[in-house]
């Protein structure tokens, strides 16, 4: 049976410049390439879940141009539920303006858009459905206070998280306390313990103040160094999968996506994360962040050809 997960997040479109350097302050640079592709943290995860074979409901918010007709169309081009997806007249939809270098590394300005009207009342009007998931996957994309109610929501109703605490931003540890699983990175780490995460030991212990407050888990991902899992039990590496990367653009979202998928769908940490750590080291080696995603064939293929 297909775990059922519901994402409480953004909907972007992704501006993609493809350059062969990153442009000094007042200075115009030729890029080589160009290309309009469909994005933003909640999107991109719910879409990844979705890939995978995951039942995904996502409550979001999109504008009332051009842009929305693209998410929508896309949403259902994947089969994700936009029931809960509403439309803000007068506002723009959510935009990521994203410049890729040739290593695959990447900067990207975001505006927020319709993505900052989602309300708390949004996911009381989807509380039905929300209720019914195995997991509820949440960003910083979208208004705080939102974030912190799906929190709540689900607490209540002994229904399982993810937080993924991005952009970086200070939280409330008594209300983030209450999430199943949080996924920062080194910098999101930092921001949320103000300590030093220099290296893995560092994190680790940064990482373990969390759990004291009440995290059941803690993973910490770090790029090509592979992730590290802190709970009860103690520090777990998840060791990084080696490829040669071509874009970075929604590696992380791959991976938490991919999580929540394969942990709903078995309860097994250790082997959802090994699982998520391929899927987003595989989705490095193509271009986009969405169009880089594996399909469940796609992924169970590439999983046969490292045995």
């Amino acid at each position: 049976m297909s775990p059922r997960i519901a994402v409480v997040g953004s909907t972007n479109v992704d501006l993609v410049t493809y350059v062969a350097r990153m442009p000094m302050p007042g200075e115009t640079l030729e890029a080589p390439d160009f290309h309009i592709g469909c994005g933003g943290k909640g999107a991109n995860q719910a879409i990844a879940a979705a890939r995978l074979g995951a039942k995904v409901t996502l409550v979001s918010k999109v504008g009332d141009d051009a842009f929305a007709e693209t998410s929508l169309a896309n949403f259902a081009r994947f089969g994700v539920d936009t029931t809960h997806v509403g439309r803000v007249e007068g506002v723009a939809s959510g935009v990521a303006s994203i410049f890729v270098e040739p290593t695959g590394e990447n900067a990207i300005l975001i505006v927020k858009g319709a993505n900052g009207r989602l309300a708390p009342a949004d996911v009381d009007a989807a509380a039905a459905d929300l209720a019914a998931c195995d997991l509820i996957l949440l960003q910083l994309e979208v208004p705080l206070e939102t974030v912190y109610h799906a929190i709540e929501f689900a607490a209540a109703r002994g229904v399982e998280t993810i937080l993924n605490p991005a952009p970086a931003a200070a939280l409330d540890l008594d209300v983030v306390g209450k999430v199943t699983f949080l996924t920062p990175n080194r910098t999101e780490l930092a921001l949320l313990t103000g300590l030093p995460v220099g290296d893995a030991d560092e994190a680790a212990v940064a990482a373990r103040t969390l759990v004291e407050r009440g995290v059941r888990t803690v993973i910490v991902t770090l790029g090509s160094e592979g992730a590290l899992v802190v709970d009860g039990d103690g520090v777990t590496r998840v060791p990084p999968v080696a490829v040669t990367p071509v874009d970075t653009t929604g590696a992380g979202d791959a991976f938490i996506g991919a999580f929540a998928h394969f942990y709903a769908a078995s309860r097994d940490v250790a082997a959802a994360l090994a699982d998520a750590a391929l899927f987003a080291a595989d989705s490095v080696t193509k271009r986009g962040a969405q169009s880089s995603y594996a399909s469940a064939e796609e992924f169970a293929a590439l999983k046969a050809t490292r045995r």
